[in-house]
C-alpha cells in the first residue's frame, strides 16, 4: 500500500523479523509486558517522536484497550480499530452481552454482573448450576478463563483466572456464565465501515482447543447450513451496528448439537485466524480495515461475499503437546525452514532462524494456513505441511497438529471444543503406528543406517587413497520394537534397498541425501517425508517419522542403532515418558545387548520437578509441613498462564528449593518431600 511503518519493540525483541521488516523501529522497554508493550506512556512517546499517523494495534497487548484508543485520538492520530466506545461495548465482557441481549442477539445464560469475590462467586455459580465458566471481562485469547464443576472449583478458578486477567488485561474484572457442555466453538467474521454499512464474511471453525486457545481454525464449517450461517451472520451484523462498529471483528458463539447458537463474545480486533477467511473470500481484512480507518466506505456489498474451496489453520506452538497437550517451551531456533515449497500454503510468522522463544510472550511460532478447492484437499496439503516443516531447537506442537487433521473424528467433522480430552483421555502420547506403519518404521531406520554405513566407507576430494570398493550388498539386523524383536534383512540395489520384515519385503528408495533437514523416502510406492534432526561426532541422530520425533543412536563400531520416540523433544531427559523405543543391532551386538543393565527411573513421587520453564508466582509449603495427595505446592507462570504444581503423595515437606519471583526451567526441582 506504500505506507512506511514504525515497529515498536522490547529488548528482547529488538531483533523481531516485524522489527527489520519495518522502516523504523524504536524499543519501548524491557521484556516484561507491563514494561514494554503495556506501557502506554512509552508507546504515545515513540509516535510523537516519530510523528506516526496511525497505530495498528496487531492481535493482543492493547488492541482492546480503550483508553489506548482514546489516548490516540486526543493526540489527532489514527486507531486502526474501532472507536472506543466499540472497544468499550464489546471489550467488556459484562456491558456486550447486556448489549447483545438488546440486539436480540441469542446469549448464554448466566450473571450479567461484576464478581466480587470467591464467596460471591460460589453463590452464583449455584444459582446458574453447574458447571460454569469463569472468565475475564476484558480478557480474551483463552487467559483468564477457568471451567469449574463445583464449589472448590469455583474458588480456585476465581482466584487464578483474576491473577491471569490483571497481568494479561490489567483489569482482573470477572464474570460467571453457565458452561455449555460439548460445544461447537464457530466464529463470524464482521466488517463495518463509519458509514452505517456492514458484512459478514462467513464463518471460522475454531473447536479444537487447549486450555481455551484456539489449536486448529478452518473455514467454512462442516457443521453450518446456509440458513443457520444466514442467521448467525445476521446477528453479528445486527450487534456490530448496535454499537456503530467499524472495522474487522469477531463475534464468537458457542453451537450445540441441534444448531442453537449463543453468543459468547466479540473481539474488536484482528483475530489470530483471520487467514482462512481471507482465502475463501479473497479480501485482505488489514488493507480493508486500514481503509475503514481513512475512512472509505466499503467496496463490497453482502452478496459479493463468497465462499470459495477451503483452508485450515493450524497454530504451530513452541510446546511440548506431550505435557497437558502444551506446556510451554524456550530456546533458540537453531534451525527454521517453512514449507513454502508445498503448493497453496501460507505461513504468518514472526520469527526467523535465530530467534528466540522466550518466557516473557506466548509461544506460538506461525501460523500455518493451506488452502483447497475443498476440505479433502486442504487436510492433505497441511498434512504434507507440517512433515516439511523444519523446527529445531525447541519442542513443538506439530506432532499433535498432525494427528488432529488425519484423525478420522476431525476428517468427518465430528468435532466439539472436548475434542482433544475425549480422543486422548490420558494425555496425548504421539502417533500410535498399525503394523504398516511399523514395518515401514523398521524398514526406513534400517536403511537409514545402511545408508550412513555406506556413506562413511566413501572418501571424497581426493584421488591420491586408492579405495576398493565394498562387496558387501546384504545387511542381516536384529530390531528391537517395544517387547518385540524383529530380524531385518536389507539388501541393496543401486540407490534403493530391499528390507524384509515380517516375512514381507518392503522396497525402500530415496536420495539419501543425509545432509539434508527433510528426506523424501518412497516405501512401496508410499512417498513420507522423515527429517534427520540431529546428528554428532558419536554417531547419535534423531529423525522424524509421521510428525512424531524419534531419537536414535549409531555407533557404526558395533552396528547398533537405538531409536527411541521422545515424544516430541530433542534431548532425552529422564522424566520423559518413553511412548516405545526401537533397536538395530548386528547379531553379535543382539546376543550381547541382553546383558546391559538398565537404568533405574527416578522416583518423582517424592519430588516436583518444573514441567514449563516460567516464573514462580507462589510457594504454598515450607519444609516441615504435611501436604496431601493433590494439595497445590507452588504456582508457575508462563506465557502468562498460571499453572498450580500439586503433591504427587501425602507426606512431610523436606525441602523447598525455590521462592516467590524465582525463575525456573524445565526440570529444575521445586520441592522434596521425605
Amino acid at each position: 500500500m506504500g505506507i512506511k511503518t514504525v515497529a515498536i519493540h522490547s529488548d528482547v525483541d529488538a531483533n523481531a523479523v516485524h522489527v527489520k521488516m519495518a522502516d523504523e523501529a524504536v524499543c519501548v522497554g524491557p521484556a516484561p509486558t507491563s514494561k514494554s508493550y503495556l506501557n502506554m506512556d512509552a508507546i504515545m512517546e515513540v509516535i510523537k517522536k516519530t510523528r506516526a499517523q496511525a497505530v495498528h494495534p496487531g492481535y493482543g497487548f492493547l488492541s482492546e484497550n480503550k483508553e489506548f484508543a482514546r489516548r490516540l485520538a486526543s493526540e489527532g492520530v489514527t486507531f486502526i480499530g474501532p472507536d472506543t466506545h466499540a472497544i468499550q461495548a464489546m471489550g467488556d465482557k459484562i456491558e456486550s452481552k447486556l448489549l447483545a441481549k438488546n440486539a436480540k442477539v441469542n446469549t448464554i445464560p448466566g450473571f450479567d454482573g461484576v464478581v466480587k469475590d470467591a464467596d460471591e462467586a460460589v453463590r452464583i455459580a449455584r444459582e446458574i448450576g453447574y458447571p460454569v465458566m469463569i472468565k475475564a471481562s476484558a480478557g480474551g485469547g483463552g487467559k483468564g478463563m477457568r471451567i469449574a464443576w463445583d464449589d472448590e472449583e469455583t474458588r480456585e478458578g476465581f482466584r487464578f483466572s483474576s491473577q491471569e486477567a490483571a497481568s494479561s488485561f490489567g483489569d482482573d474484572r470477572l464474570l460467571i456464565e453457565k458452561f455449555i457442555d460439548n460445544p461447537r466453538h464457530i466464529e463470524i467474521q464482521v466488517l463495518a465501515d463509519k458509514h452505517g454499512n456492514a458484512l459478514w464474511l462467513n464463518e471460522r471453525e475454531c473447536s479444537i482447543q487447549r486450555r481455551n486457545q484456539k489449536v486448529v481454525e478452518e473455514a467454512p464449517s462442516t457443521f453450518l447450513d446456509p440458513e443457520t450461517r444466514r442467521a448467525m451472520g445476521e446477528q453479528a451484523v445486527a450487534l456490530a451496528k448496535a454499537v456503530k462498529y467499524s472495522s474487522a471483528g469477531t463475534v464468537e458463539f458457542l453451537v450445540d448439537s441441534s444448531k442453537n447458537f449463543y453468543f459468547l463474545e466479540m473481539n474488536t480486533r484482528l483475530q489470530v485466524e483471520h487467514p482462512v477467511t481471507e482465502c475463501i473470500t479473497g479480501l485482505d481484512l488489514v488493507q480493508e480495515m486500514i481503509r475503514v480507518a481513512k475512512g472509505y466506505p466499503l467496496r463490497h456489498k453482502q452478496a459479493d461475499i463468497p465462499i470459495n474451496g477451503w483452508a485450515v489453520e493450524c497454530r504451530v506452538y513452541a510446546e511440548d503437546p506431550y505435557k497437558s497437550f502444551g506446556l510451554p517451551s524456550i530456546g533458540k531456533l537453531s534451525q527454521y525452514q517453512e514449507p513454502l515449497h508445498v503448493p497453496s500454503v501460507r505461513v504468518d510468522s514472526g520469527i526467523q532462524q535465530g530467534s528466540d522463544i522466550s518466557i516473557y510472550y506466548d509461544p506460538m511460532i506461525s501460523k500455518l494456513i493451506t488452502y483447497g478447492s475443498n476440505r479433502a484437499e486442504a487436510l492433505k496439503r497441511m498434512e504434507e505441511a507440517l512433515d516439511n516443516y523444519v523446527i529445531r531447537g525447541v519442542a513443538h506442537n506439530i506432532s499433535l497438529l498432525r494427528e488432529v487433521i488425519i484423525h478420522p473424528r476431525f476428517v468427518q467433522g465430528d468435532i466439539s471444543t472436548k475434542f482433544l480430552p475425549e480422543i486422548y483421555p490420558d494425555g496425548f502420547k504421539g502417533h500410535n503406528l498399525t503394523d504398516l506403519e511399523r514395518r515401514e518404521l523398521l524398514a526406513t531406520a534400517a536403511s537409514l543406517y545402511v545408508a550412513e554405513q555406506l556413506r562413511s566407507q566413501q572418501f571424497l576430494g581426493t584421488q591420491r587413497i586408492p579405495v576398493a570398493k565394498s562387496k558387501r550388498s546384504t545387511w542381516e539386523l536384529s530390531v528391537r520394537l517395544g517387547d518385540g524383536i524383529y530380524p531385518v534383512a536389507v539388501s541393496k540395489d543401486g540407490s534403493s534397498f530391499s528390507v524384509e520384515v515380517d516375512g514381507m519385503k518392503l522396497n525402500v528408495t530415496s536420495e539419501w541425501n543425509l545432509a539434508s533437514p527433510l528426506l523424501s523416502v518412497t516405501i512401496d510406492g508410499t512417498q513420507r517425508t522423515i527429517q534427520r534432526l540431529s546428528r554428532n561426532a558419536s554417531g547419535d541422530t534423531s529423525i522424524q517419522f509421521l510428525g512424531t520425533v524419534r531419537v536414535m543412536s549409531l555407533r557404526s563400531d558395533t552396528g547398533l542403532m537405538l531409536l527411541e520416540d521422545v515424544q516430541g523433544c530433542f534431548c532425552l531427559r529422564s522424566s520423559q515418558l518413553l511412548a516405545y523405543k526401537l533397536q538395530i543391532l548386528t547379531k553379535v551386538a543382539a546376543e550381547l545387548s541382553k546383558y546391559m543393565p538398565e537404568k533405574a527411573a527416578e522416583d518423582t513421587s517424592s519430588i516436583l520437578r518444573s514441567p514449563m520453564p516460567g516464573a514462580v508466582v507462589a510457594v504454598s509449603v515450607k519444609p516441615g509441613d504435611t501436604v496431601s495427595e493433590g494439595q497445590e505446592i507452588c504456582v508457575i507462570e508462563a506465557m502468562k498462564m498460571q499453572n498450580s504444581m500439586t503433591a504427587a503423595k501425602t507426606g512431610k515437606v523436606k525441602a523447598v528449593h525455590c521462592k516467590a519471583g524465582d525463575t525456573v526451567g524445565e526440570g529444575d526441582l521445586l520441592v522434596e518431600l521425605e
